[in-house]
This record gives structure tokens, sequence and C-alpha cells, in this order.
């Protein structure tokens, strides 16, 4: 029993440093890559679908995203789509093809991303925490059922904290990196 309530809050903790990696592809970097456009949502004969799923997303050159739409109607929704995004990318159109060019940061820009990175670096840190509450409160109701002792008790506990401790320490190294990523000219 004790197993269980330790498996599920370590992945619980491992769900939050995937969904800080998921979010932190949503904050552009000065190069192109196609996961920017991960989250671009567009309208695909009335169902919103992932541009992934409507065109081939290409990195034409290290500043520039070049798509092209499986369906030559889709072009002026998809430039739509990234258009109303909240990336700040302007496409601009050429035919069939789409070249999406990554803006370069400034230095104010790339602190706004930081510190967006630090918020998202934080939330997965109070995720964390929180599956080490919820897991530390199973284990006390086993205890006040006399279900456990508190030998066991306390052992689990401190397992519970070390797993934290390096969740924790996995989410600062995700968020050291895409500082240094972001600070890079």
């Amino acid at each position: 029993m004790l197993n269980e309530i330790m498996q599920e809050a370590d992945e619980r903790m491992q769900k939050s440093a995937a969904a800080l990696v998921d979010n932190f592809k949503k904050i552009r970097t000065g190069r192109a890559h196609p996961s920017i456009l991960d989250t671009v949502m567009v309208d695909y004969y009335g169902a919103a679908v992932p541009l992934s799923q409507v065109a081939n997303i290409s990195v034409e050159d290290a500043r520039t995203l070049a798509i092209v739409p499986w369906e030559k109607p889709m072009v002026p929704e998809i430039e739509k789509a990234i258009m109303k995004s909240a990336l700040g990318l302007n496409p601009a159109t050429s035919g069939e093809r789409i070249r999406v060019p990554m803006p370069a940061l400034t230095q104010e820009t790339r602190k706004g991303f930081i510190k967006q990175a630090r918020g998202e670096a934080e939330n997965a840190k109070v995720s964390v925490r929180n599956a080490r509450r919820d897991a530390n409160s199973q284990i006390k109701d086993l205890l006040k059922e006399k279900e456990i002792s508190e030998d066991e008790d306390r052992k689990t506990q401190e397992k519970i904290q070390q797993l934290t401790n390096k969740h924790v320490a996995e989410v600062d190294a995700l968020l050291e990196k895409k500082e240094t990523d972001l600070m890079e000219i």
C-alpha cells in the first residue's frame, strides 16, 4: 500500500515536469523550431485541429519556419490561425508556401520570456509539492487507522521528500536550460 502511494506521487511529479516541458515549448527563443507552432489550432472545415495535422512544418533556416499545407485552400486559414495565436508571429505567404520569420528577441522581450519561464517553473514546483502533500496525507490517514506503524510513516515520508527533492531539482534544471536558451543571441 505504501509503495502504491509513493508510485502515484512519483507519477504525478513526473507529469508536472512533462507539463513544464510542454509549457516551455510555447515560450519562443530566437531560433526557429517547429514545436513553437504545436499550440496553433487551425479551422479545418469547421473543426479546430492542430496545425501539424493540416500542413508540413519545417525549418527553412535558423530564423524561419516553412509551412506547406496539404490542401491549397488551407493557406489563408493557417495564416489566420498563426496571427491569432499569442506567439507574436507574422506569417508571409508566397503561393502555396507560408514562411514564418522569427523576430529577433530584444533584451526586454528576453527578460519577459525568462519571467514567464520562471512562473511556469514555479507552477510546476507547486504541483510537485501538492503531490507530496497528498501522499503525506494518505500516509497520515493510514497511521490514524493503525494500518502502519510510526516508523513506516516516518520512513515513507522521508522517501517521498527525496522524490520531491529529485523532481524539484529536475524542474530547476529545465528552467536553467530554458534561461540559457533565451539569453543566447
